[in-house]
């Protein structure tokens, strides 16, 4: 069973995280920390209207908090905060309830559904698009604030 969670494709992911790094100028930035083990992934965000136009993401984490933070990295760009919010919401109820994993752009986190069998890994899975949704509507709401318009 161990050997389906890391798997070589998981391993291979882990080890190749598109958009690693921090952005000089972000619209916006969002932490999210796995309190169990420590894993940690910082998402920084450039907006386009609704819609990612750059990307970067520090991840500290285990190999299959590192494999979903590569399945978004590999696909964020031009996505909208509305199919980020999906992919999360869709990847979540995959880990705890064994439903459908996401479709569209980020299908490939179908590759971690056996990490449904593993609940204190659930937490370090889902940080890199906790974080990422958490960082566009961040962004997002500091362009529309009542504030930016005076």
């Amino acid at each position: 069973m161990i050997d389906d969670l890391y798997s070589t494709r998981i391993l291979t992911l882990a080890a190749n995280l598109p958009h690693a790094g921090r952005l000089a100028a972000p619209d916006a930035s969002a932490e999210k920390v796995a309190k169990l083990c420590g894993s940690r992934v910082v998402a920084d965000v450039v907006m386009d209207g609704t819609r990612v136009a750059d990307f970067a993401q520090d991840v500290k984490a285990c190999a299959l908090g590192q494999a979903a933070a590569a399945v978004l990295g590999a696909k964020v760009i031009g996505a909208d905060i509305g199919e980020i919010e999906m992919a999360r919401d869709a990847f979540r109820a995959m880990l705890k309830t064994g439903a459908p994993p996401p479709e569209g752009r980020f299908s490939d986190l179908s590759m971690l559904a056996p990490v449904k069998d593993y609940p204190a890994r659930h937490a370090s899975a889902m940080l890199a698009f906790e974080a990422t949704a958490e960082a566009c509507a961040l962004a997002i709401a500091r362009r529309t604030s009542p504030a930016d318009a005076a």
